[in-house]
C-alpha cells in the first residue's frame, strides 16, 4: 500500500481529487489578485477589471467582443439564444456538453430544438450527417440555424482541418457556428496552436476559466459586437447581470496570465496516470490527449473500484466508464498514489 500523504503538496487536504479540473482551489497569488481588484457595477458597465478582461479575451481569440459569464452553461445557453429564435434548431453532438449536460436549457428557456447527431470516437460529427440534418425551408420543419461543436471533447482535440470543413459546410448552408471551448486552452497547448487559430472559423466561442485554468468561477462568450450585444440581453434574462464582478474577473485574468502554459503539466500527469493504469491487469485505458483519462475495468467492478479509491483518499467519477481528470492541485505523488491504490484493489 502506498504511503503517500494525499494532498500534502498544497492546501493540507487529505485527498487526491481526480473527479474534475473544476475542483481546484485559488492559489495564494490568485487570492491576492482578487483582494486587490478595483471594482465597479458591471450592470452599468463600469467594472474596470471586467472591461479589460473582455477586451483581452476578444483580442486573444481574434474576435470583436467578449462578455463575462458566470458559467460555461450560461455562456452556451446565451450563445444558442443569441443565434436562434423560437422554433429554430441547432445541430449538436449526442454526447456534447451543450446538449447532454446543460439541463436542456435552450429547449426549456428558448424553445430552440436540439438536433443531436452521433459523436464519432474522436468527438467529430460526420460531415454527411451534418448536411443531412439541415432541414429544408418548409413550414413542416424547425429552422436549422446553428452548428455547435466542442473542443476539447472528452479530453480529445478536434483537428483544425475538421473544424474548418465543418464550419465551411455550415456557413455554405446558411448556418452560424458555435464552439463550446470550455477547455480550449487545453486543446491549444496539446496541439501547439493558438486559441485564435482554433476559434478562427467559428462565429462564437465559449471558454471557461474554472476548469484547467484554476479560477473559482467564470466563463466568457466571444463573437462579433452584434452577437455579443444579443448575448448580453440574453444574459440579463437568465439572471447573469452581476454587480462587482471584478473580484471574479481578477481571478480569471490572473489565470490567463499564469496558468495557461502549466496545462502541459496536467497533460503529462494524465499520461503518467494512463500508462500506470494500463499496465495493470483487467484495465483498459483510452490514451489521453490532454488532461482527461477514461478507464474501463473488467467484470463490472467500476463502482467497487471507486469505493476502494475513495477509502484510500482518491476521488474519481464513473459517468462514462471511469474518469480521472488531472489539474493544478494534483502532483506526481498523487498520481503514483492513485495507481498504487488501483493496483491494491486488483490484487484483493
Amino acid at each position: 500500500m502506498s504511503d503517500y500523504a494525499p494532498g500534502s503538496s498544497r492546501g493540507g487536504e487529505a485527498i487526491v481529487d481526480l473527479r474534475s479540473d473544476t475542483v481546484t482551489k485559488p492559489t495564494p497569488a490568485m487570492r491576492a489578485a482578487i483582494a486587490a481588484a478595483p471594482v465597479g457595477d458591471d450592470v452599468f458597465g463600469d467594472d474596470p477589471i471586467v472591461n479589460a478582461l473582455q477586451q483581452r479575451v476578444a483580442a486573444l481569440l481574434g474576435k470583436e467582443a467578449a462578455l463575462f459569464m458566470s458559467s460555461g452553461t450560461q455562456s452556451n445557453l446565451c450563445a444558442v439564444l443569441a443565434h436562434c429564435g423560437r422554433g429554430d434548431e441547432y445541430i449538436v453532438g449526442q454526447l456534447a456538453h451543450t446538449y447532454r449536460y446543460e439541463g436542456g436549457g435552450a429547449a426549456v428557456l428558448g424553445s430552440v430544438q436540439p438536433q443531436p447527431l452521433v459523436n464519432e470516437p474522436d468527438g467529430t460529427l460526420k460531415l454527411d450527417d451534418i448536411a443531412a440534418a439541415i432541414k429544408p425551408d418548409d413550414a413542416h420543419f424547425a429552422r436549422t440555424r446553428l452548428l455547435a461543436l466542442e473542443n476539447t471533447w472528452n479530453g480529445q482535440v478536434l483537428s483544425a482541418a475538421y473544424t474548418a470543413q465543418a464550419c465551411e459546410l455550415a456557413h455554405a448552408r446558411g448556418l452560424a457556428t458555435h464552439l463550446d471551448g470550455a477547455r480550449l486552452f487545453n486543446a491549444a497547448v496539446a496541439s501547439n496552436r493558438t486559441v485564435a487559430e482554433l476559434a478562427r472559423d467559428f462565429d462564437s466561442v465559449s471558454i471557461c476559466f474554472s476548469k484547467g485554468l484554476g479560477a473559482p468561477i467564470g466563463s466568457m462568450f466571444i463573437g462579433s459586437r452584434e452577437l455579443v450585444a444579443r448575448a448580453h440581453r440574453m444574459r440579463k434574462m437568465v439572471g447573469g447581470g452581476l454587480r462587482q464582478v471584478g473580484l471574479l474577473a481578477a481571478a480569471a485574468d490572473h489565470a490567463l496570465t499564469h496558468h495557461v502554459e502549466r496545462l502541459a503539466t496536467d497533460h503529462r500527469l494524465a499520461k503518467q496516470l494512463a500508462d500506470g493504469l494500463a499496465a495493470l491487469p483487467g484495465i483498459t485505458v483510452t490514451p489521453p490527449q490532454t488532461n482527461i483519462v477514461f478507464v474501463q475495468i473488467s467484470g463490472g467492478r467500476g463502482p467497487a473500484l471507486l469505493d476502494h479509491l475513495r477509502a484510500r483518499g482518491v476521488l474519481a467519477t464513473g459517468l462514462t466508464g471511469l474518469r480521472f481528470v488531472t489539474h493544478m492541485d494534483v502532483d506526481a505523488g498523487g498520481i503514483a498514489h492513485a495507481i498504487a491504490a488501483t493496483a491494491e484493489f486488483l490484487k484483493a
